[in-house]
């Protein structure tokens, strides 16, 4: 039940897609897409149960949260060693263990018996939930060439925006029902199931005569070398500074909403649906969009509209002060402009980076959660006094991103443009 409530807005999409041009892709779409979602819903369905985790283990509110901060770095450093593993041993056995792993260490969560095994036990959870998010789009470059990369990593990009949406309802009904324990024992059920799909689903995408010889050592070379190339490391940063925008936004718009705007948490729950909902219908335009218009252009505009709505939401908030609406209606022009930035950024970096596309989507998923956590600790410590400061942290990242947009990834030259070749 769980699958379906967090991919059910898009299955219909996951299954027409797997049927076009007559080739079985649904099972293998739906099961990446739910790989894909396993971090959102590890960062979030657990958020409800914070205060009764505080009780329950005898311990403050600043080192619960230190759990979801220890969960993001081991997303960071499971990324960056999984995806230029699995470029020399392939991808089939590293996302079964990663499945595995996730279930027992949500598994060792639910029994934790104090603050400092429930750290550890998060931080491994990372490390293993991210071969899911790191290999999904890995995956995709193995079996899928032109734009149908760009349909499928938009895909991706839809399940992780309906996640988040999704986790703390189910979170929250868990924990009333039962506890916060109960909530980590359904991440390990997840993790069975998402093993299991693995198994029947997924078939080895990268055979033995593709892979990068040498061990780690020759994969984490491949890694430096991408991290030279000046287009690659552009878009990596055009995908990580947007998503420290979206993070500041995760983190702080729940006290922008119901504190300073004085919003009951169920109208707040209202506001971050229609914004989700705005991102979730840009991405499925963005998808019809890739087969017609250059990828560097969708790029270009998407994070111009997102910085401008950035601007106008300091601008606005700064000259006329508080204003609900205009908070609002320029976070859902954000969001829906991260609809086609997210996608496009991964699409073009892992594009470049095709020789070696577990390091490529190791780098460009890292540096992604690095930043984000970073923006998430910005707006915290920051983020008491107003909206002024989560807009102000939104549009900081977002100007980096645009700079790294025209001084490295230059889009006029087209680098890692989208072809229809297979």
């Amino acid at each position: 039940m769980t699958h379906s409530d967090a991919s059910g807005p898009l299955v219909v999409a996951v299954r027409a897609a797997g049927r076009e041009r007559g080739e079985p892709r649904a099972g293998l779409l739906l099961v990446l897409a739910l790989l894909t979602a396993v971090g959102p819903l590890a960062i979030d369905m657990y958020v409800p149960g914070f205060p009764a985790m505080s009780a329950s283990l005898h311990t403050g509110s600043s080192a619960v949260q230190l759990t979801l901060t220890a969960f993001l770095a081991g997303v960071v450093v499971g990324q960056l060693v999984i995806g230029p593993l699995s470029d020399g041993v392939g991808r089939r056995r590293p996302l079964i263990a990663g499945c595995v792993g996730f279930a027992l260490t949500a598994l060792a969560c639910a029994l934790a018996p104090g603050i400092a095994a429930l750290l550890v036990a998060r931080f491994v959870q990372g490390v293993a939930g991210a071969a899911g998010m790191v290999l999904a789009r890995a995956v995709i470059l193995d079996r899928f060439r032109g734009h149908d990369v760009a349909r499928y990593i938009a895909l991706l990009g839809q399940i992780m925006s309906v996640a988040p949406v999704v986790a703390p309802i189910l979170g929250s009904g868990i924990t009333s029902a039962w506890s916060w324990r109960a909530v980590f024992l359904t991440l390990s059920v997840i993790g069975v199931l998402l093993a299991t799909g693995v198994i029947v689903k997924v078939p080895e995408t990268l055979p033995p005569e593709r892979r990068h010889p040498g061990g780690l050592r020759g994969t984490f070379r491949a890694m430096g070398r991408l991290a030279r190339h000046r287009a690659f490391l552009g878009n990596t940063l055009v995908l990580g500074f947007s998503s420290a925008a979206l993070f500041a936004y995760i983190s702080g718009s729940s006290f922008v909403f119901e504190r300073v705007h004085h919003l009951s948490a169920g109208m707040y729950a209202l506001v971050f649906a229609v914004n989700s909902a705005g991102q979730l219908a840009a991405g499925a335009v963005f998808s019809r969009m890739a087969r017609h218009i250059r990828m560097n252009t969708l790029l270009t505009v998407s994070v111009a509209v997102a910085t401008a709505g950035a601007l106008a939401q300091v601008v606005i908030t700064a000259v006329a002060g508080e204003n609900i609406a205009a908070s609002w209606a320029t976070q859902f022009v954000i969001m829906s402009a991260f609809g086609a930035a997210v996608p496009a950024a991964i699409t073009l970096g892992q594009n470049l980076g095709r020789t070696a596309p577990g390091a490529a989507s190791a780098l460009l998923g890292g540096l992604q959660f690095a930043l984000g956590a970073l923006a998430s600790s910005l707006v915290g410590i920051f983020g008491e006094t107003g909206s002024l400061p989560m807009a102000s942290i939104m549009l900081g990242a977002l100007i980096l991103s645009a700079l790294a947009l025209v001084v490295l990834v230059r889009p006029w030259q087209s680098h890692g443009e989208v072809t229809a070749a297979r």
